[in-house]
Order: C-alpha cells, then sequence, then structure tokens
C-alpha cells in the first residue's frame, strides 16, 4: 500500500527502518520530493548512497521501484518502448486468411493498400508494445518510483528528452496516441557529476548533494549494516577510512567499501588495525593500483587515525 511521507521526522524514521540511515538534509529532501511531486536530483561521489537512497525511498513509501540505468549513446526507444516486431509478425501469419478476406474485392493495389490500412489498430495497439523503464512507470497499475541512474551519462539529448516527460508525465505513441501516467511516479535522478547538467533540468528538480559521510554518520552505518561488530574494530575502521579519503586519490573508498573492509576484517578474525593489516587489505577498499601504492606510503598515518571521543 502506497503511503506519503507525513513530515521530515517520518521520513527520516521511514528510509531508517529500510536500513538507510538518512541525515537531516537527506530526510528533507525526501519529505519534499513527495509532498510536492517533483522530482529530485542526487548528485555526489560514487558510492555515497544515491541509489541507495531510491530504492529505500520506494519501499518506504510503497513505490514499485523502476530503474532506468543511463549510458552513453541511451536512447528514446530504449528508455520508453518498443514494438515487439515478431509478435507483430506471427499475428499476421496467423491472421493472414482475414487479411486476404479483407481485400478480397479491391480492384487495385492502391485500394488493397487502404482496405489493409484500416486494420492498422490492430497491429499497432498496446498488445504488441513493449514498454521500456519510463513507460512502465507511467503504465505502472501501483503508484511508482522511477530511478535514472547516472543521468550524467546520457548525451544532452536524451537529457532535453526526458525533461519533456517529466513535465507532463506523458508520452504520445504515434500510432496509439498518448498514453498518460495512471499515477504520478516520484522520480530519483542520480549524478556522479561526469558531465554538467542543463539547467532547466536542475530548475524542474530538488536539488540534494551526498558528500562523503561524517565519521560519526559512517559509524551508525556500520553499526546498522554490520551488527555486533566489536565496537573498537568499527571504530578503528571508520577512522582508517575517512583518513583515506583525505588522500588525493583517483577513486576514495565509498560507503559500501568501508563495509566490505570491515566484514573481511571479521572473517579475519581482526579486533584492530595495525599497519601490516592495513597494507594486507587496502585492495578491499582501493580499486586502483596507484590509489593502493599512495596508501601505502601512507600506512602509518592511516593505522593510527583514531575517531574523536565525541564521535559516538
Amino acid at each position: 500500500m502506497t503511503t506519503r511521507l507525513e513530515s521530515v521526522a517520518d521520513a527520516s524514521a521511514r528510509l531508517e527502518a529500510q536500513g538507510y540511515l538518512a541525515s537531516p538534509e537527506i530526510a528533507t529532501s525526501a519529505f519534499l520530493a513527495d509532498r510536492l511531486e517533483k522530482p529530485i536530483l542526487v548528485e555526489g561521489p560514487a558510492g555515497v548512497g544515491k541509489t541507495e537512497l531510491a530504492r529505500a525511498l520506494s519501499a518506504a513509501t510503497g513505490r514499485t521501484l523502476v530503474r532506468l540505468q543511463c549510458y552513453e549513446g541511451l536512447d528514446e526507444a530504449k528508455a520508453l518502448y518498443e514494438w515487439e516486431y515478431a509478435k507483430q509478425l506471427l499475428y499476421t501469419q496467423l491472421l493472414k486468411d482475414k487479411i486476404a478476406e479483407s481485400i478480397a474485392g479491391a480492384g487495385t493495389l492502391t485500394q488493397a493498400a487502404d482496405q489493409i490500412a484500416q486494420s492498422d489498430a490492430v497491429f499497432f495497439s498496446e498488445r504488441f508494445l513493449l514498454p521500456r523503464p519510463i513507460l512502465s512507470a507511467l503504465r505502472s497499475e501501483t503508484p511508482a518510483l522511477l530511478l535514472v541512474d547516472e543521468i550524467d551519462k546520457a548525451d544532452p539529448e536524451f537529457e532535453a528528452f526526458l525533461l519533456e516527460v517529466l513535465s507532463d508525465y506523458a508520452v504520445t505513441v504515434p500510432e496509439i496516441g498518448t498514453i498518460r501516467a495512471r499515477h504520478v511516479p516520484r522520480v530519483v535522478l542520480t549524478s556522479n557529476a561526469a558531465r554538467e547538467l542543463s539547467d532547466a533540468l536542475k530548475r524542474r528538480c530538488l536539488h540534494l548533494y551526498i558528500d562523503f559521510p561524517t565519521a560519526q554518520r559512517e559509524l551508525s552505518i556500520v553499526r546498522s549494516r554490520v551488527p555486533g561488530v566489536e565496537e573498537g574494530l568499527a571504530r578503528k575502521v571508520v577512522a582508517a577510512a575517512q583518513a583515506i579519503r583525505k588522500l588525493e586519490l583517483k577513486k576514495a573508498p565509498s560507503i559500501s567499501e568501508t563495509l566490505d573492509w570491515i566484514r573481511a576484517l571479521v572473517l579475519l578474525n581482526a579486533t584492530t588495525l595495525d599497519q601490516q593489516l592495513v597494507r594486507d587489505t587496502l585492495s578491499i577498499v582501493l580499486k586502483h593500483e596507484n590509489d593502493i601504492a599512495k596508501a601505502k606510503d601512507h600506512v602509518a598515518y592511516i593505522a593510527g587515525s583514531e575517531l574523536a571521543a565525541s564521535v559516538r
């Protein structure tokens, strides 16, 4: 059952119930996007929980999640709909006797073509329409949340098309007509800032920037996602992850990589982090060889990092 968010506190509590620990800014944006029925554009580094926010928000509001993964070269057909030509051909073969009957009295090819054209609605109807994510979200029997993931990877032309769809929540299929949303979907767009998005799209959306978490929030996430982890180890790993992000790296470790690191250390029966253990496990949190080499040059700094006593 779909339910709307009643307040910022309600949004925060519901997201937390789905395993997503939202900051006040995130909870506020989620509440406003739901109540104002506006798309929300979530920007920030890779791995800070942008996609996970959309998943949690769909579950928190009882909406069906429909995901459109963007990439270079994505066009309207792949995002909207395609015709099932094989199915149309099959129906044509099955109905060939009826087609022959319909043109039986035609005196010329033009007349025969005109009579066949009167049956276009049979072969170009919704039964042959193969919906892609955008159309699926609009036609969904139950209210949906459309996740447009990594919109910055798509071409500007597709971005302009998407803006048009989001303005009316409707699409036009030339052979059928305009298809309007059965339920206005909630829309979450994510971006890793691979390119600058248009001002027109930004104006259409609420904007939320998610950065890497504070030490306090990351520690809370670790406790939530790795229940039972020894407190001293959790604090050391979070401190180390925070220290690594301060280095000039090609790709700083994400929250998910912090979680992978601590799960791996639990399997290794570690209770704390020393310099050798950091060296042996850096490949879990860093994915580029140059980043690993740079981190190894600062291993004493990483292993020696501690969270402030005020971080609870």
